[in-house]
């Protein structure tokens, strides 16, 4: 009986307790760069950064500052939760062509 009650509970909390992005952000991997660049944000917003990798090899994009990393194949889409982030720069890079997808997302 208590576990059917602790499971109703928790279906009713678990999208309360969900990630919900204020806002999306397009990333480009193309030519093994990432476009932009440079990522001006929002300071405190929760961001989906949706990463388009329009090259036929697969790409990770890697961040120490973000604790964020994700494989995104080739000719894929994918997406990475963030924040809510405080100001400041954020490098990112690709771990594959560590010496040509490189980045930064500054939150202002």
């Amino acid at each position: 009986m208590h576990i059917a009650k602790f499971v109703a509970a928790a279906l009713m909390l678990g999208p309360a307790l969900a990630f919900s992005a204020d806002m999306d952000v397009n990333l480009v991997i193309r030519d093994h760069k990432f476009e932009p660049a440079e990522l001006k944000v929002p300071a405190g917003k929760k961001l989906k950064l949706i990463i388009d990798n329009q090259d036929a090899t697969a790409e990770e994009f890697e961040s120490h500052e973000l604790n964020r990393e994700k494989v995104i194949p080739g000719k894929t889409k994918g997406s990475v939760l963030i924040g809510p982030l405080k100001p400041g720069k954020y490098p990112f890079y690709g771990e594959f062509h560590e010496a040509t997808a490189k980045g930064v997302i500054v939150a202002e």
